[in-house]
């Protein structure tokens, strides 16, 4: 695909969550290439929309406040009035352009239920099906690994000491599927058990969170008293700042985690689960992983890596280091940046 040849985006939702980052890396690193770049979104939620427009984008504002309304709306637009290549970012403008012609199919998440059956219909005539991993293709038939990428979130390279209190950090929405309630249970083991202190740090707020789930997790967070601190939304490095380790405590099958790869660029000691493409993203080898849902391998990992900090251990500075440079040379922007320019260059619009 030739730069002059118009690239569209289609996004999944019109609120903004980890798809729809992506969607915005995406479409800077195409303009960068000197693409012309259009953001194609729903007129509400208007999130997406409205930060596609601040930083500059062309953008097309269907008129629909839901999604069935999205969907219809995306159809008609892109039968009559696209004309280039549509980047379909998510299962729901992949399906609604089901059968067109000139484009990629990008899915962010695994489908599940109904939604394993609305794969296929959506990869009809697409040039190409992407997914954030290569642990994700085997759940896509048809599909290739574009892995997602993070810019690099600030940090000292030089830490503080840890005090007398271990401060663990989780960046993300507090809820089941992100392993909240099972960082609590292990910080709760760790203060009947161990002699060191700990203080959970929450940076995130529940959204696209249910009620129900909203509620267990808060009484899993009550379990610890004092011993929590909310944040709320702040910026990664906000709460990087302010832990002595981040943990990505996930129960679900990750497609991606951005958390981790943000943690690897901020050089902060870091703890993951075993789900989905995890163990992926920080490295088969890496030694800091735990099985998801573990309750006492998560405390004991929490408890050794502590340890290791306190004793400031070699070992573990070199896997910080190695961490860094992973993310360096597989999730940088710039990395990013030459995956799209591969992709353009490989299709051909007709």
């Amino acid at each position: 695909m030739i730069s002059q040849t118009p690239l569209f985006i289609a996004t999944n939702n019109g609120d903004i969550g980890g798809g729809e980052v992506m969607l915005l890396n995406i479409a800077r690193a195409a303009r960068s290439l000197g693409h012309s770049v259009t953001i194609v979104g729903p007129s509400q939620p208007a999130e997406l929309i409205d930060a596609a427009k601040d930083e500059g984008f062309a953008t097309v504002t269907l008129p629909a406040t839901n999604r069935r309304d999205y969907m219809a709306q995306l159809r008609v637009w892109d039968k009559r009035q696209r004309q280039g290549l549509l980047w379909c970012n998510g299962l729901v403008p992949s399906f609604a352009t089901s059968g067109h012609k000139n484009r990629i199919v990008h899915l962010h998440q695994i489908p599940v239920g109904k939604q394993k059956y609305l794969v296929a219909p959506a990869q009809r005539k697409a040039l190409r099906t992407l997914v954030p991993s290569e642990f994700m293709t085997s759940q896509v038939k048809n599909s290739e690994a574009f892995p997602n990428w993070v810019s690099e979130v600030s940090s000292p390279l030089v830490r503080e000491q840890v005090g007398e209190t271990i401060r663990v950090g989780f960046l993300g929405r507090p809820s089941m599927i992100k392993g909240t309630h099972t960082l609590t249970k292990a910080l709760k083991l760790l203060s009947a058990l161990d002699k060191k202190q700990y203080t959970l740090v929450i940076a995130g707020e529940p959204k696209f969170v249910s009620e129900d789930d909203q509620r267990e997790v808060e009484t899993a967070l009550s379990s610890l008293g004092d011993s929590v601190e909310n944040m709320g939304w702040v910026t990664p490095e906000k709460l990087i700042q302010g832990i002595d380790m981040l943990v990505v405590p996930s129960t679900w099958e990750e497609p991606f985690g951005l958390v981790a790869a943000e943690a690897m660029s901020a050089r902060v000691p870091l703890i993951v689960s075993d789900a989905g493409a995890l163990p992926e993203v920080v490295g088969k080898e890496y030694p800091w992983i735990a099985p998801k849902g573990n309750t006492a391998v998560l405390a004991q990992r929490i408890s050794d890596l502590a340890d290791a900090l306190i004793a400031h251990d070699g070992n573990l500075q070199d896997t910080i280091s190695d961490s860094y440079w992973r993310w360096q040379e597989s999730f940088s922007p710039e990395v990013g940046k030459e995956r799209v320019r591969r992709l353009l260059e490989s299709v051909e619009v007709k």
